[in-house]
């Protein structure tokens, strides 16, 4: 099975505002790993768009955060599907469609090792 891996961006990527822990080089790295990589925030669609281009990777999807369904029936064989992001609302969106929901932090921890 594929990995699915939704990024919230504010608090939760580099490139975020308030800047998070998730470096886009870590992205990049699941994405070359062939994990299925997007993002799912409350930024514009346009604006999520452009900081893909930014970083020169092309992601698999790019939603709202309360379209998080619209990735889950896109993308229905990826096992496991998995939200990372920094607020109550992530861990909503994400376990209201059955994602598994981890923190900046916690996303850390399990591609470190740690």
């Amino acid at each position: 099975m594929t990995a699915l891996i939704s990024f919230d961006i504010d608090g939760t990527l580099e490139v975020g505002h308030p800047p998070g822990c998730i470096t886009m080089a870590m992205v990049r790295s699941a994405q070359d790993a062939g994990c299925i990589v997007g993002s799912c925030s409350d930024r514009p669609v346009s604006d999520q768009r452009r900081i893909w281009r930014e970083y020169d990777i092309a992601p698999d999807f790019v939603t709202l955060k309360h379209q998080l369904e619209q990735v889950a029936v896109r993308f229905t064989q990826a096992n496991p599907r998995t939200h990372v992001g920094d607020t109550d609302a992530d861990r909503h969106a994400a376990q209201s469609v059955g994602f598994d929901y981890l923190l900046p932090e916690a996303y850390l921890e399990v591609i470190i090792g740690d």
